[in-house]
């Protein structure tokens, strides 16, 4: 149920429109819809302010799209599927509207809102390789509703490129890093930024890159203050933690602390 559904129903009750008991029953109605093979949490959005996302790779055609249908028939008017092959899209489509990102292997139904957050999310690549992982976070933050700026193929071979972007570093509000190789480009740019820096290790780079294991070690021992890491290859969980960094201080209706004297 949508953080909107629910405000209507509390702003019937204040209005008299409907009773308590109602409202009560409709606010405790199945926190989940059981289809045999997926039990979506439909409460999701209630609790954690975002709606379930649907893992793409290992369903098939037809679950992606009962399960989009069926969060979109509980209220979710936006549905994110991700790694999402470009065969399996074209099945879905056919039986749900959405917009398929090749690159990202990313579908998004309902399409994607206007920013809401006031501050901007810079997501930057080492190379042009890690784009589509970087598509995957950019997307992502965007169906959140932020402000997106992509820096592609700045990496430390020629840092110069980077520092051509020096007041897209500083302006932002949380930045991305994703690269492969040796995962420099994390350290690099949490030395220059006064925000969060994620860092995001590809799969990209030879054989002793170790598909991603080395620049995930190297950008979990970096020196620079304020980096965190996320799994290889996670453009998605790298996009939710920026967009729910660029979010805070936005909250409505939080309950001011007390403090003692």
């Amino acid at each position: 149920m949508e953080k909107e559904a629910v405000r209507r129903i509390l702003e019937q009750v204040a209005a008299g429109e409907t009773s308590v008991a109602e409202a009560e029953l409709a606010l405790k109605q199945t926190p989940f819809t059981d289809l045999g093979f997926a039990k979506l949490d439909t409460h999701r959005s209630l609790r954690q302010g975002a709606g379930e996302v649907v893992y793409g790779a290992g369903k098939t055609p037809a679950q992606i799209a009962r399960i989009t249908e069926a969060l979109q028939a509980s209220g979710q008017t936006r549905v994110l599927i991700t790694r999402l092959s470009p065969e399996a899209a074209a099945e879905v489509q056919k039986t749900v509207a959405f917009s398929y990102y090749e690159a990202a292997r990313l579908g998004i139904a309902g399409g994607i809102p206007a920013p809401e957050a006031a501050g901007e999310i810079v997501i930057a690549t080492g190379g042009t390789s890690d784009m589509p992982v970087a598509e995957e976070a950019a997307l992502t933050a965007e169906f959140y509703a932020n402000r997106v700026t992509r820096l592609y193929d700045v990496g430390v071979a020629g840092l110069h490129r980077l520092l051509a972007h020096i007041d897209d570093i500083q302006r932002a509000n949380v930045i991305v890093a994703i690269a492969g190789m040796e995962g420099a480009l994390a350290s690099v740019i949490g030395g220059l930024a006064d925000c969060p820096v994620i860092a995001v290790p590809t799969s990209v780079g030879y054989g002793a890159a170790f598909q991603g294991v080395a620049a995930l070690l190297s950008m979990l021992n970096s020196c620079a203050s304020g980096v965190s890491v996320v799994n290889i290859d996670n453009g998605f969980g790298a996009g939710f933690l920026a967009s729910r960094i660029n979010h805070m201080g936005q909250k409505s209706g939080a309950l001011p602390r007390e403090t003692g004297e």
